[in-house]
């Protein structure tokens, strides 16, 4: 995949999301981490970088009601696990059942466009806290 135009911004911002391993971060992370390796970029510019990248399939946006939109820099499709102690996202590499063309088939009327499937619980770092 070729972007567009690799600018200074957008290339910035791409290596700060896909550097954060185990990690799904929010645009304020983003914007702190980037502003290191191109202090003079502005909150509206990684906003803007960030819809960009989702817009060109480099990223996948993570949302949950009443949290900040989160990042994925891996778009190959797998699973997620939230933590209901520290709200962390964590990747759950599994196989995925093809459920968008099942449900597609059983529901034609409607225009369906992605699935997203969450487990929910408690992470080992909050667990060893008890």
């Amino acid at each position: 995949m070729s972007m567009k135009r690799l600018t200074k911004q957008r290339r910035a911002v791409l290596e700060v999301v896909r550097s954060a391993k185990g990690h799904h971060p929010d645009a304020a992370w983003v914007y702190a981490e980037v502003r290191k390796l191109v202090p003079s970029i502005s909150l509206g510019t990684v906003y803007r970088t960030l819809d960009t990248l989702i817009e060109e399939g480099y990223l996948v946006p993570l949302s949950r009601p009443g949290e900040a939109l989160r990042y994925e820099a891996n778009p190959d499709g797998h699973l997620h696990m939230v933590c209901r102690k520290c709200n962390r996202f964590f990747d759950i590499v599994q196989p995925l059942p093809d459920l968008l063309s099942e449900v597609k088939a059983r529901y034609p009327g409607y225009e369906i466009e992605d699935v997203q499937v969450e487990y929910h619980g408690i992470c080992p770092e909050c667990r060893a806290q008890g």
